[in-house]
């Protein structure tokens, strides 16, 4: 799901990260070790609006992609 998106922001706590799939996409290691959790399912919650993917959740992320 992560490699079929344009962008994927990973949500934890006050921080995020953004990554540009397209321009600059992450390893896989690196992107799993940001989407999975320690139970090895997905992060929650996940939302995948258009070619944006979300997991976790951050204020300032959710307002920014759902304003758009």
């Amino acid at each position: 799901m992560a490699r079929s998106a344009s962008r994927v922001v990973v949500a934890r706590g006050q921080k995020f990260v953004d990554y540009d799939m397209k321009k600059d996409a992450p390893d896989d290691a690196l992107l799993a070790k940001g989407i999975v959790g320690p139970s090895g399912n997905l992060r929650a919650p996940t939302l995948k609006i258009g070619k944006t993917l979300i997991v976790g959740f951050h204020h300032d992320v959710y307002t920014e992609v759902l304003d758009s």
